[in-house]
């Protein structure tokens, strides 16, 4: 595998590689040790793969707070008397120190990413509510658009007490980008549209309603949406 340090960052289809990801037999909870990483910069920010059997555990406290979204399977989480029942595309915040049980009525896969070394947390369970009503948010920067500038809304679930690490959903109207230097981590998850990325190498690839995708921090890429896109999004934006 070409090392972090020689190869051009970019954008990555999570589905295209968890197709081909092995995760190793879980020693021990498998919520926590049943998972594979992408080969990301050595950094805060680790995403991945999680690879549950059919069954339950309990985790005591995470260990960071993590997003995560279903890739497949279903999972049911509860903390008390709170219960959430998460079927594909899913998703939620697990705040570092955290205490619950989990239940997977069959293999489930989950995408994760994590965010060590931030601020401590408070133990909750942050759903993300794609239902939300959206509010106006910043446009792309003038100087970067090719064409009209998009209407573009945005609803946050959940933004660090250092305001770093934050997810939520996000809509726009049509628009093209020229290329940005990423200086954040984001996946996304399409729940509308497309889009289509170029990186600085001009690999290109689309992404579909249903798709969920990586962009590395430092990766340099353009965005071209010709229809209505609405995603959700975990941010890693360091101050």
């Amino acid at each position: 595998m070409t090392s972090t340090a020689s190869r051009t960052r970019s954008f990555i289809d999570l589905r295209a590689w968890a197709a081909d990801a092995t995760v190793a037999p879980s020693a021990g909870n498998p919520f926590l040790t049943a998972r594979t990483a992408l080969p990301l910069a050595e950094g805060p920010i680790t995403a991945g793969l999680i690879t549950l059997p059919r069954g339950t555990g309990a985790i005591a406290a995470m260990p960071a707070e993590e997003f995560m979204i279903v890739a497949s399977g279903a999972l049911r989480i509860e903390q008390g008397g709170q219960s959430f029942a998460l079927a594909e595309g899913d998703s939620l915040l697990l705040r570092d120190g955290v205490a619950f049980t989990w239940t997977a009525d069959t293999e489930t896969r989950l995408f994760f990413m994590r965010r060590t070394g931030g601020p401590s947390g408070d133990g909750a369970i942050i759903p993300v509510d794609i239902d939300a009503p959206l509010e106006p948010s910043g446009a792309p920067l003038a100087e970067l658009l090719v064409g009209a500038t998009p209407q573009c809304r945005n609803h946050g679930d959940y933004k660090s007490e250092d305001g770093e690490f934050m997810v939520g959903t996000w809509d726009s109207s049509p628009y093209h980008r020229r290329p940005m230097l990423y200086r954040h981590y984001e996946l996304m998850y399409l729940l509308d549209g497309s889009v289509t990325f170029v990186d600085e190498d001009g690999a290109q690839a689309t992404f579909h309603k249903g798709d969920i995708f990586l962009v590395e921090q430092g990766a340099s890429c353009s965005w071209d949406s010709q229809v209505h896109v609405k995603k959700v999004y975990c941010i890693y934006r360091p101050a």
